[in-house]
């Protein structure tokens, strides 16, 4: 997990309070999922990484539907940090920033997984 997750969470709060809109929205939810994609891969270190991120864009399309519901709205009022985490409001593009920042994240997994092997011959 390391550095990844830790260069991630401040680049998104960045872009996140940003007043970019759309763009900032969508970086946000890129960045949001390639963090879970991270945090996943930290957890269950031996699993397929293909795993790894379909864990990580259910998570991210579960909390994204959550939002339909009135439970995000309750839970940030009596935590606000908690919109951070669970969103404010239900928005299609999001899932798919979230399928973007999924793939993104098992792509460059993926990469520098084979970059190690390779160098270890």
């Amino acid at each position: 997990m390391g550095i990844s997750a830790v260069a991630l969470i401040p680049i998104g709060l960045f872009l996140r309070f940003q007043p970019w809109g759309l763009i900032s929205d969508l970086s946000g939810g890129i960045l949001y999922a390639s963090l879970i994609y991270v945090l996943v891969a930290f957890l269950v270190p031996t699993s397929a990484r293909v795993t790894v991120g379909l864990w990580a864009l259910g998570w991210c399309v579960a909390v994204e539907l959550l939002q339909l519901t009135a439970f995000p709205s309750t839970a940030g009022h009596l935590f606000p940090p908690a919109r951070l985490v669970l969103g404010t409001g239900f928005a299609a593009t999001d899932l798919v920033a979230y399928l973007v920042g999924a793939l993104s994240a098992f792509l460059v997994d993926l990469f520098w997984q084979r970059r190690i092997t390779n160098s270890r011959y």
